[in-house]
């Protein structure tokens, strides 16, 4: 087995193991991007905890073939881009942005989200979505709003009765 042919298999086995890790995997066109804009998007991506990598589509296309996944092999076609995220969001987020800044530089192709396929409208889609984090404190808000409320009221009940007493002791008093 020639060493060549070794090296590919390791980096299917890399890409084979960094799509079970990952959540979301998404895809991108990019053309012409200068070393500056790549280190750029590259940083936002390991700052956010996620990864953006170039690899061969030949070997892309054959990792997803040994998971069982045969979705991609159209979508993996020409320069592509691929960002690893351990949450549905975080690499569609920063991908859309990165279109929006590079918008003739950077196209959206289709992303493998829980086990799906999901084309490029659905991609822009879920980086609308809020952050799990975000959706946990709108839940925390709205359960904590009920008994806020109660304690309001219940302390204004409390505040009438303190006026109401010391409104009926003034004219005793007086």
């Amino acid at each position: 087995m020639s060493a060549n042919l070794e090296a590919k298999k390791q980096v299917v086995e890399e890409i084979k193991q960094k799509i079970a890790a990952s959540k979301s995997v998404v895809f991108v066109d990019y053309k012409g991007l200068t070393v500056a804009e790549v280190s750029a998007l590259r940083n936002k991506f390991r700052e956010a905890g996620a990864e953006y990598k170039v690899y061969k589509n030949t070997l892309l296309r054959k990792a997803f073939n040994e998971l069982g996944v045969t979705a991609f092999d159209e979508a993996l076609n020409g320069p592509t881009a691929t960002a690893f995220s351990a949450d549905e969001i975080t690499a569609s987020k920063l991908l859309v942005d990165a279109v929006k800044d590079l918008p003739e530089k950077i196209v959206l192709k289709c992303a493998y989200v829980d086990d799906a396929y999901v084309d490029a409208k659905g991609v822009t889609a879920l980086a609308s979505m809020p952050s799990r984090e975000e959706l946990l404190a709108k839940m925390l808000g709205s359960m904590q709003a009920p008994i806020a409320n109660f304690a309001g009221v219940l302390s204004a009940m409390l505040r009438g009765l303190v006026v109401a007493l010391g409104a009926i002791a003034e004219k005793k008093g007086a």
